[in-house]
């Protein structure tokens, strides 16, 4: 695979199970670290070691953070009475990154999956049940998929005796989307969810 050494190998394997990063994308990312040992491999390995002792997750949303309860959780200002429940930290640090507004969030850490043996004790419903009366709506911002779908009918029916407004996010037509390059099942969505102008 690699000529340099176990340690070299070792490295370029670790890096192949990131997603998005592949045996190739590992090699180069490896060489490009050896050639800026000082600029890049000492400081990544620094940041990897301070990493491992700071990271926690958050023991009320589920965030990853330096502490927890994490800094959203923690913020006072952050107090709209709207919670948007995620499938994975991924998806809240995306909108984070969009500035939704001053909002909290509740990871599930994954989606009803029963192919995959994932059920509803492997995810973090029933958190969501105990916080759910503190909110005076849940969104529910998960992906549009079928087990994303599922997973959010399933939310529904056991939030439902709580009495706490339940929405979910729109599906449709993006901004600057061209109707040629959308799916079926894109614009079947977004005609059923076609609001007025």
């Amino acid at each position: 695979m690699a000529n340099g050494g176990p340690e070299i190998e070792q490295l370029i394997l670790l890096l192949a199970r990131l997603p998005g990063l592949g045996p190739r994308s590992a090699r180069r990312a490896v060489l490009q670290l050896i050639k800026k040992k000082e600029q890049l491999m000492i400081p990544l390995s620094a940041a990897l070691d301070r990493a491992v002792q700071a990271v926690t997750v958050c023991e009320v949303c589920g965030n990853v953070d330096t502490r927890s309860p994490c800094h959203i959780c923690a913020d006072p200002r952050r107090d709209s009475g709207l919670l948007i429940v995620v499938e994975d930290v991924a998806d809240l640090w995306a909108l984070e990154r969009a500035g939704v507004g001053a909002v909290k969030y509740h990871v599930l850490g994954g989606v009803l999956s029963p192919l995959d043996g994932v059920g509803p004790d492997d995810l973090s419903i029933d958190a969501l049940l105990r916080r759910a009366p503190e909110f005076s709506e849940i969104v529910l911002a998960v992906n549009a998929t079928v087990e994303g779908q599922t997973t959010a009918h399933y939310i529904t029916d056991r939030l439902a005796p709580s009495g706490v407004k339940i929405t979910r996010l729109a599906h449709g037509v993006p901004v600057g989307g061209e109707l040629d390059y959308l799916d079926e099942g894109t614009l079947s969505q977004a005609l059923k969810a076609r609001t007025a102008i």
